[in-house]
């Protein structure tokens, strides 16, 4: 009998071992993945906005992040128009995991909104390249571009008043 109970908790512990060794891994991978473009790393939302005369009046981007781990957002970010740098002063906030939100229920969600300098919106409607750079608590620093499909999106919104 106290092999068997020897043989059972060395096959609990060696289970355990395994699942923490998963759980470490995805969130690891899923804190510090990798992606091509802005959106496809995190969810944006780009606006412009107009006066009455349909002038071009500022743009402003909101960009929701959720992590497993608590590195919050810096309160600031970087918009790059062909080589050009446009730094600026964020609004951020991290949301806790809501516990019964199905999919998010571990994750931490943090949430940058900024304006976008006045002098920046003429620079990205004639851009071909555009990048975005956030920075966390923790030293980690994105540094991603728009797709062609977001900068495509982005210049239209810009182009829609009345110059």
């Amino acid at each position: 009998m106290p092999t068997m109970l020897k043989r059972i908790i060395i096959t609990f512990g060696f289970l355990c071992i395994l699942i923490g060794i998963f759980g470490i891994s995805y969130t690891w991978r899923v804190d510090h993945r990798t992606a091509d473009s802005l959106s496809a790393y995190a969810r944006i939302d780009f606006q412009s906005s107009y006066t009455s005369a349909g002038k071009l009046e500022g743009a402003v981007l909101s960009l929701w992040d959720y992590r497993f781990d608590g590195a919050k957002m810096e309160p600031q970010a970087v918009l790059y128009t062909d080589g050009d740098a446009w730094e600026m002063k964020a609004a951020t906030r991290q949301s806790p995991p809501p516990g019964d939100a199905p999919g998010n229920r571990y994750k931490n969600e943090n949430k940058l909104f900024v304006e976008l300098p006045r002098s920046s919106l003429p620079a990205i409607k004639k851009a071909e390249t555009v990048r975005f750079r956030f920075y966390y608590d923790n030293g980690q620093t994105i540094d991603l571009p728009l797709n062609e499909a977001d900068l495509a999106y982005w210049q239209r919104e810009l182009s829609k008043g009345r110059s």
